[in-house]
């Protein structure tokens, strides 16, 4: 990516950004076929972050113990 890496939620905030402008119905095709392409990508970065966030906290479970499905 040839931007600065965006936190979580800078990338969450554009990406509602570009689905309300998706949504509104008033953005000509060509435009619409760009604000998709950013949105999948905008969408990727989100998830990784919450996938990084979803193993940081099992591997803290599994080193308080808790790994094992107990609450």
């Amino acid at each position: 990516m040839s931007e600065p890496e965006l936190s979580y939620e800078q990338a969450r905030e554009q990406l509602v950004e570009v689905v309300t402008r998706l949504e509104s119905g008033g953005v000509p095709l060509a435009e619409s076929m760009t604000l998709w392409e950013r949105g999948e990508q905008l969408a990727k970065i989100c998830q990784s972050w919450l996938d990084g966030a979803t193993a940081k906290i099992e591997a803290a479970r599994a080193t308080d113990g808790m790994g094992d499905g107990e609450a």
